[in-house]
C-alpha cells in the first residue's frame, strides 16, 4: 500500500495528513474551515484515495495560512507516498461539470512543480472564505507534490459550482496519475529514469 504521513508545525498552524494512494476514498477531515474540509473530501472520495487531515491554525486572524499550510502537508504527504513514482501512469485529465460550471484539470507528475491557474469567480467570498485562497490551495499542493498541475475553467456562474468542479476534476485527474500502469512493469514513466527533484 502506497501510504504517507506528514506532519508540520509552525507558530501559525499545526497540520497532520495521512494519505493512502490505494485507498477506497475514505476521509476524516479537520481543518477548522467547513468549506475547505468539504473540498478535501471531494478529492479523497473522488480520487478513492484514503486521506485523513488534522490542522489548528491561527483561524482568529484569517484562513490563509491554514488553506495554504493544508496544500502543503497534503502534496508532501502526496509525494511522498508515490516514492520513486515507478509504475505511475504520471499523467492525469479530467473534464468535470456542476450544473451550469465546467472545469479541467490536467496533470503530470514530472517532479517539475508548476501551476497555471484560470479560474475567475463571481464572489470575492463563499460564506467567510475568500475565494482568492482557493488558488494558494493548489499553488502550494502542485508544489510539494512536484507536479505541474493545469486548471481552466471554461464558463460558470455559481462560485461555490466553480470551486467544487476544480476539486473534483483535480480528483479525478489525480486518481488517473497515481494509478499503476501494469504495462510499465515497474519502470519509472520517463526517459531520465527518474521523477522528482528530492528523489
Amino acid at each position: 500500500m502506497r501510504t504517507a504521513t506528514i506532519e508540520r508545525k509552525t507558530k501559525e498552524t499545526e497540520i497532520s495528513a495521512t494519505v493512502n494512494l490505494d485507498g477506497t476514498g475514505v476521509s476524516d477531515i479537520s481543518t477548522g474551515i467547513g468549506f475547505l474540509d468539504h473540498m478535501l473530501e471531494q478529492i479523497a472520495r473522488h480520487a478513492l484515495i484514503d486521506l485523513t487531515v488534522k490542522a489548528k491554525g491561527d483561524l482568529h486572524i484569517d484562513f490563509h495560512h491554514t488553506t495554504e499550510d493544508t496544500g502543503i502537508v497534503i502534496g508532501e504527504a502526496v509525494h511522498k507516498a508515490l516514492g520513486d513514482r515507478a509504475g505511475i501512469t504520471r499523467f492525469g485529465e479530467a473534464c468535470v461539470p456542476l450544473d451550469e460550471s465546467l472545469t479541467r484539470v490536467v496533470l503530470d507528475f514530472s517532479g517539475r512543480p508548476y501551476l497555471v491557474w484560470k479560474v475567475n469567480f463571481t464572489r470575492q467570498k463563499l460564506g467567510e472564505m475568500d475565494t482568492e485562497l482557493f488558488k494558494e490551495w493548489f499553488q502550494a499542493f502542485s508544489q510539494s507534490a512536484e507536479m505541474a498541475l493545469h486548471v481552466e475553467n471554461f464558463y460558470g456562474e455559481n462560485s461555490h459550482h466553480i470551486v467544487e468542479t476544480c476539486f473534483k476534476a483535480l480528483a479525478q485527474a489525480l486518481k488517473k496519475a497515481v494509478t499503476i500502469d501494469p504495462r510499465k512493469a515497474g519502470a519509472v514513466p520517463s526517459t531520465k529514469g527518474v521523477l522528482g527533484g528530492s528523489l
